[in-house]
């Protein structure tokens, strides 16, 4: 049998290969796909001393552009953590269809965001981004988000990996207060360019906020969902 490869796409600072290493022993290739450079070479950076022999390559662009580098290289797993919104996601499906091995999985993750989650921390954090940028949740250079017009079931059940099961998982973390601002940075929520210069500001209040909220613990509990999909007829 081949060994797998893994495409991993919106892969962010690489946080989904990263985890995914120690429980592949026989991944023999990565593919990182994201628009951003700079993100792609952070996982470039964190996965080098875990790779071992697993070779990887960057794809800098939009997910359903997406070529392999070298021919041969067929994904067997594709991943895709909480992106697949901001995504063409019908020409996603489409693209790896054309790429994937015959009997690849596909597996669509999230759990949501703080910006989502109920508590009295991001509630009061929430509160704050909004009194800098505005009630509407911020996405983009410019715009708001939108919720999806239909669902990634509709969206898988439209493609050729049609064969859709789900897994939840029930997560729990405890947050320290430097690291949430960390966090922020790399949402489209709160990224440093929206705030127009006042990011600095922003991060002394939302440190003191979550310093004060932090006397108790910073604990978000969500539940981490996990569509796995296939081929009709494709092998688990």
């Amino acid at each position: 049998m081949p060994a797998p490869v893994l495409l991993d796409l919106g892969t962010g600072t690489g946080q989904v290969p990263r985890a995914l290493l120690p429980v592949l022993h026989r991944l023999a290739h990565i593919d990182l796909v994201d628009v951003n450079a700079s993100m792609l070479k952070s996982a470039r950076a964190a996965l080098e001393p875990v790779r071992g022999a697993c070779t990887a390559d960057v794809f800098t662009g939009a997910a359903h552009t997406f070529v392999p580098a070298a021919p041969g290289r067929a994904p067997t797993l594709i991943t895709c953590c909480r992106s697949f919104h901001w995504m063409a996601r019908p020409r996603v499906l489409s693209m790896a269809d054309q790429v994937a091995a015959p009997h690849t999985v596909v597996a669509i993750m999230g759990d949501g965001s703080l910006w989502t989650h109920e508590a009295d921390w991001t509630a009061a954090l929430r509160a704050l981004i909004q009194s800098y940028l505005g009630e509407d949740r911020r996405a983009g250079t410019r715009g708001t988000y939108a919720e999806p017009g239909r669902s990634y079931e509709d969206d898988l059940a439209d493609s050729a990996f049609s064969a859709v099961t789900e897994r939840s998982f029930l997560v729990s973390r405890l947050w320290a207060p430097g690291d949430v601002l960390g966090y922020l940075r790399t949402t489209s929520f709160a990224r440093p360019a929206l705030f127009a210069g006042r990011h600095g500001e922003f991060e002394v209040a939302a440190l003191r906020l979550l310093q004060d909220h932090a006397g108790g613990v910073l604990r978000e509990d969500a539940v981490f969902s996990v569509l796995l999909a296939r081929r009709p007829g494709g092998a688990a």
